[in-house]
């Protein structure tokens, strides 16, 4: 069996995993809070778990693995949204639950195990308080619940800073019912205007750290093997999820192994609104500020070509790049007959690519193994070489290298082939990039120069800049002449 090592972010280094019981390798990643559309930020631990997933479910089976990432469907961020739209706080996590959804299913992500909403767990929140205040743990105080954070000795453990420092420089509520500044709520009082549910300590609705701690043990237990999500949540969320499922469960050690990814820029710099690079995972499928749209597998291209625990930066030269990759593995598979038997989950994936994935998901290098394999099978000269069943092994090691990374090369090629045009128009982009390649090291570009101007008397506007290659059909544009080219 493949052995999987992880950075672990609690002890600071890689280390082998190994399954509490792997006939039931279990894993909790933090979703979102649905108040409005997923912004290309949140996109990315989705893309990062989503291909731990597919790793683990081919390492351990797919009925062996259980992942569980949440939404948040109750917070001050939703109640705001409702005041100023005037819509329901259902009405809007319900369609914001939904877009996200359809943005990650446009991304490839496979959907979790379970997708639990923080209102179907309320029962289990209470019950879970009721235990924290019955050890000491916590206190009520004028219709608040809070957590004593200094009774948890391992508090900072996680994100290696102590309960002083982190007073100094964190962010903390200050509140005159608070024991110490950095106890935080477990449940706080709801007004007659804002959703709420009877508990011991009155109407009220949960703090945003209990709703974890809750879904994860009703769904995986007082011990799991991983709990992941961005690194922004190490503090104080996943800090606090510790604390609470720790003491509540001591019988426990809640999860195993933590795992982190690192944040996104744009073009260099931190996405946000006010320097205008702020954009939506939806924002770039449909096309926005004059953008062609951006289709989902080259936003997750992108994300993959940089290792999890790197920040990652979104350019649009990235993702022309992508694009185009994507495009040279679509029409090499068109052009071959054997399409038509294909299927993504034939075969096995390359053993190079399951390794560099076992090695804390190290994307970047699969996915430069995979445009390597796609080369090989587009060089005719080598690939027809080789026997019908070595060809069909190297087709299905290729398409399944592609499917545990969240790319249906087949699918794609598939679509191209139902469009004669694109396809022929794609062939000879690619037939130019290449020449133009070649020509630059040879410093001949006659070939380059003839399909330039057959392709213009084709009808083609031809369009060559430092960023590639684009084709486009003209107004007198003549498919015959183009077939003719080949």
């Amino acid at each position: 069996m493949t052995e999987i090592k992880l950075y672990n972010t609690r002890t600071r280094k890689k280390e082998l995993f190994r399954p509490i019981d792997p006939s039931n390798v279990r894993m909790y990643v933090c979703g979102p809070t649905v108040y409005d559309r997923a912004h290309l930020g949140n996109a990315r631990p989705v893309v990062v778990f989503d291909t731990l997933f597919r790793l683990l479910r081919h390492v351990y089976g797919p009925d062996h693995v259980t992942y569980v990432r949440n939404f948040t469907d109750v917070d001050d961020k939703i109640n705001a949204r409702a005041a100023e739209s005037g819509r329901s706080i259902s009405e809007i996590t319900v369609e914001t639950t939904q877009w996200f959804l359809d943005d990650m299913a446009a991304l490839g992500a496979l959907e979790p195990t379970h997708m639990p909403r923080a209102t179907e767990y309320i029962p289990q929140m209470i019950a879970m308080i009721e235990d924290l205040i019955a050890g000491g743990f916590a206190y009520p105080r004028e219709g608040h619940v809070l957590f004593r954070v200094r009774k948890y000795a391992d508090y900072g453990r996680l994100s290696g800073r102590s309960v002083d420092d982190m007073i100094a420089g964190a962010r903390v509520e200050v509140a005159p019912f608070k024991e110490d500044p950095m106890d935080f709520v477990l449940w706080k009082p709801s007004s007659d205007d804002l959703p709420g549910w009877d508990s011991p300590w009155g109407r009220g609705r949960p703090g945003w750290h209990i709703e974890c701690s809750a879904m994860s043990y009703e769904l995986l237990g007082e011990s799991f093997d991983i709990h992941g999500g961005g690194n922004d949540l190490m503090f104080p969320h996943h800090e606090n999820e510790i604390a609470q499922s720790c003491c509540a469960h001591p019988q426990g050690d809640f999860a195993h192994v933590w795992m982190h990814n690192e944040m996104l820029q744009v073009e260099g710099k931190k996405m946000s609104k006010s320097l205008g690079n702020f954009f939506t995972v939806h924002d770039l499928l449909t096309g926005h500020d004059g953008e062609p749209p951006v289709p989902g597998e080259v936003i997750r291209f992108v994300f993959l070509s940089t290792h999890y625990r790197k920040p990652m930066d979104w350019t649009k030269q990235k993702a022309r790049q992508a694009k185009g990759e994507l495009d040279f593995w679509a029409t090499t598979l068109s052009t071959l007959p054997e399409l038509s038997e294909l299927e993504a989950s034939d075969g096995n994936p390359d053993p190079i690519i399951v390794e560099a994935l076992a090695d804390d998901l190290n994307t970047s290098l699969a996915m430069t193994r995979l445009k390597k394999m796609a080369r090989e099978i587009d060089d005719r000269r080598i690939f027809a070489a080789l026997s019908v069943d070595e060809q069909a092994e190297r087709l299905h090691a290729f398409t399944a290298s592609a499917a545990i990374l969240g790319f249906d090369v087949v699918e794609m090629a598939k679509k191209l082939r139902d469009q004669p045009l694109e396809k022929d128009l794609k062939y000879f982009e690619l037939a130019l990039v290449f020449e133009r390649a070649q020509a630059k090291k040879t410093k001949n570009f006659e070939e380059v120069d003839r399909l330039k101007t057959a392709l213009l008397g084709a009808g083609v506007e031809v369009r060559m800049s430092k960023e590639g290659v684009e084709l486009l059909p003209g107004p007198d544009f003549d498919p015959a002449k183009l077939e003719a080219l080949k």
